[in-house]
């Protein structure tokens, strides 16, 4: 016979989850940021085999320690550097558990009103947060809608981008022609794949060159690809233009893209999956000139606005274009509520069906930090970040190798007299991060090796940022001694 954990047996196990990872937070900075586990080990710590009896709470939970910390990468610890973060926060994993406890699959309004209704509310509070241009409102002709990724943003702004270069046909008829998207060289790997999803093909995703001082999209070029491929017979669908890119957070210009997408009648979805959340700040708000011309536009709470994953915010500025080139709609899914055109049935923004409630964590985040408590989360890694780029050029040693407006920074060992820069580059990193202290990436930049240090986890203070430098000096001395 099942025997279903009753109310009360929840509550107990529940209250020893919640002290699990209380006790995991406070512990966080004592533990090595990197997992020492090698490849294999935990599923090697697993039994081959799922019980046949039913087990004790305390024993799942003892081996939550036993097999599944060991391999753990701690992205919440104070020492993570490596990538945009992936900010999680207690209000966040509150209104996650509340959400996974009512269970609600919010596919359509009548099967989770307040799913759908919260979830539309909180993206209007997001749009007003960042000042986003009144189009993207629920109460006109846009709205805004919660994806996983800013990955899935892409190929959803992709197939409405399709939808309308192709008069619709691509819905019944499948991609006829040739479809052509751009992006800089700089733009994110998701731009290729949802162009492979959508039947695009990734040899038609368009690379535009970047200027070499900012390292942002350069419209000229961008205007002159259109032109070409317009003559050669191809028809442009979309342009992604980013605000942060993943390598270095270069800001393309949009108010130059956006005009050229205008003339030529192509859509512009911008990508904004980091650096979106600094808009909060009016003065990083410029990083968002021109984003009237956007046709759609997006950012990630998940990234650096304490929201855990996953959590997409999307916006389009014509919500009927996306439903048009998405929807569809058998017998089982008709009810009165969609039928009366007075609801939003998100099923029809997103390529799953079904959808999670997820827009309570994002509530709960809200509410308990408001505006101020959010802007000061932002401000704390864009001074913290400023701080170690000083360190950086104050040591000749060293250069930073791109502009850094919000949270980033590039660095790198310079070339000298006997001096490799890659190399040394690549093997500062590799002492830096056997350390367990911190963990730092690297990139190429004008196509010179180039470590990135991130500043984001929500436990980083300015000391961890300065134990950082710290211990990056230092085992510069030890490479550069040889």
């Amino acid at each position: 016979m099942t025997t279903h954990m009753d109310a009360e047996e929840f509550r107990r196990n529940g209250h020893a989850v919640i002290d699990w990872i209380a006790d995991y937070w406070a512990s966080l900075e004592r533990r090595p940021v990197l997992s020492l586990d090698q490849p294999g080990a935990v599923a090697g710590r697993l039994p081959s085999a799922a019980p046949e009896r039913g087990e004790d709470f305390d024993r799942i939970l003892a081996d939550l320690d036993a097999v599944v910390m060991p391999g753990v990468t701690h992205w919440q610890h104070p020492g993570f550097f490596g990538y945009f973060p992936a900010n999680v926060s207690g209000p966040s994993v509150l209104g996650d558990l509340v959400s996974s406890g009512l269970g609600v699959q919010g596919m359509l309004w009548a099967t989770g009103p307040a799913c759908t209704e919260v979830e539309t509310v909180m993206l209007d509070w997001l749009a007003d947060l960042l000042d986003l241009p009144a189009r993207f409102r629920s109460s006109g002709t846009g709205g805004g809608v919660i994806q996983d990724s800013a990955s899935s943003a892409t190929l959803v702004a992709t197939l409405a981008a399709l939808h309308r270069a192709s008069k619709g046909r691509w819905r019944g008829d499948g991609v006829e022609g040739r479809y052509t998207v751009y992006t800089s060289t700089q733009g994110h790997s998701s731009i290729e794949k949802a162009a492979r999803i959508a039947g695009i093909g990734d040899g038609n995703v368009r690379p535009v060159e970047v200027d070499d001082r900012t390292l942002a999209m350069d419209p000229a070029a961008l205007r002159s690809m259109l032109e070409a491929d317009i003559a050669a017979g191809a028809r442009p669908a979309l342009v992604v233009a980013t605000i942060g890119t993943t390598s270095t957070t270069a800001v393309d210009p949009i108010p130059a893209i956006g005009a050229i997408c205008r003339e030529y009648g192509v859509w512009l979805h911008v990508d904004a999956a980091y650096a979106g959340a600094s808009a909060v700040c009016p003065e990083l708000r410029w990083t968002h000139a021109g984003l009237e011309y956007a046709d759609s536009y997006c950012f990630d709470p998940h990234k650096w606005l304490l929201t855990g994953f996953d959590c997409d915010a999307f916006w389009v500025a014509d919500r009927a274009e996306l439903v048009e080139a998405l929807t569809v709609l058998p017998e089982y899914l008709r009810n009165a509520a969609s039928e009366s055109g007075a609801v939003l049935d998100y099923r029809d923004w997103q390529v799953p069906l079904g959808r999670r409630f997820r827009a309570l964590k994002l509530w709960f985040v809200l509410r308990w930090y408001g505006a101020e408590g959010l802007r000061e989360h932002i401000r704390g890694g864009v001074e913290m970040a400023a701080g170690f780029a000083g360190r950086v050029r104050a040591d000749d040693r060293f250069e930073v190798v791109a502009p850094h407006p919000f949270s980033l920074v590039c660095f790198r060992l310079r070339d000298a007299d006997g001096v490799d820069g890659d190399a040394a580059s690549a093997a500062l990193l590799a002492r830096v991060n056997a350390g367990g202290r911190i963990y730092l990436t690297h990139t190429r930049v004008r196509g010179a090796y180039a470590l990135r240090l991130a500043v984001g986890a929500p436990q980083t203070r300015a000391s961890h940022v300065e134990e950082a430098w710290r211990l990056i000096s230092a085992e510069a001395t030890a490479v550069l001694a040889g």
